[in-house]
């Protein structure tokens, strides 16, 4: 192999690793803070997160078994403050709300109440929600 394309070789690795490093960056990692499962009682959940997970600049919940009408969520963080974020709308089973974006500096997370219509599900259709965080 040519020193020529030996050189085009390396560049074109290290383009690679640095276009990952940056979107990776941008991007964030989602990670999985917990989840509840929806009885049709109640009209919000809370989930416990934890300061112990670390920070967070969004929030995002999948929906999965059946549709759930959301309201809004209502983050409470490590340092005591609380932060209260419309999600009005609809998710379907399988779908997933639309990124959350945490406002402030400090967000470790302690829990996030989810508001959302009490609804009339059959007794194997009631949904679940996981809420994932992304760094």
């Amino acid at each position: 192999m040519s020193v020529r394309k030996l050189t085009l070789l390396a560049a074109i690795f290290i383009f690679v690793m640095i276009a990952g490093q940056t979107s990776s960056a941008q991007g964030g990692r989602w990670v999985y803070l917990g989840e509840a499962n929806v009885d049709g009682n109640n009209d919000h959940d809370r989930i416990s997160v934890g300061g112990g997970k670390g920070t967070f600049r969004a929030l995002q919940i999948q929906v999965e078994r059946a549709a759930i009408d959301f309201q809004y969520i209502l983050v409470h963080f490590e340092n005591g403050g609380n932060d209260r974020l419309e999600l009005q709308g609809r998710v379907p089973a399988g779908g997933r709300s639309r990124v959350i974006d945490l406002k402030g500096t400090n967000r470790q997370i302690d829990s996030v109440e989810i508001w959302y219509a009490r609804g009339n599900w059959g007794n194997n259709r009631k949904p679940k929600m996981r809420l994932y965080g992304r760094r």
